[in-house]
């Protein structure tokens, strides 16, 4: 079910850690998931070594993912009609991440209203690691 139209505002937000401390198991354990096992993301050595990091860091995908949580527990997964963010900063194994959405306008389709929403999730250190956008579907309403 859609988030009723008349409870949304906006300039509402609303905030979450989607991470305390992320783990380098949490990471290997995506890369299993999406078959994506990039040394970069897997390999210590390999990215210390061969690449110049201090480290392993997380797949951006994987933090798109815990981005997106913010939305769905928000609107509902069957509500989300778009998403998308650029990737600004690495995150890496320790990291606390937070998620910010905002609305920033409630717009109107050939379906009824739509929730536009901005979207950015900083480190602990209030690094900017990922900025994005999303629009959700809304109940209709005034």
């Amino acid at each position: 079910m859609a988030v009723p139209r008349d409870e949304i505002k906006v300039g509402e937000t609303r905030e979450r850690v989607v991470v305390e401390d992320l783990k380098r198991t949490r990471i290997v354990q995506y890369a299993g998931a999406s078959g994506d096992f990039n040394p970069l993301h897997t390999d210590q050595e390999f990215a210390v070594a061969s690449a110049g990091y201090p480290g392993v860091f997380a797949h951006g995908m994987l933090t798109m993912g815990m981005t997106g949580r913010v939305i769905t527990e928000w609107f509902g997964r069957e509500n989300l009609l778009r998403f998308g963010v650029r990737f600004k900063a690495q995150v890496w194994p320790g990291d606390t991440l937070t998620v910010t959405a905002t609305v920033e306008d409630i717009a109107a389709d050939d379906h009824g209203p739509v929730a536009e929403l901005s979207l950015r999730t900083v480190n602990q250190d209030g690094v900017e690691v990922v900025a994005g956008t999303a629009a959700a579907r809304l109940d209709g309403g005034a």
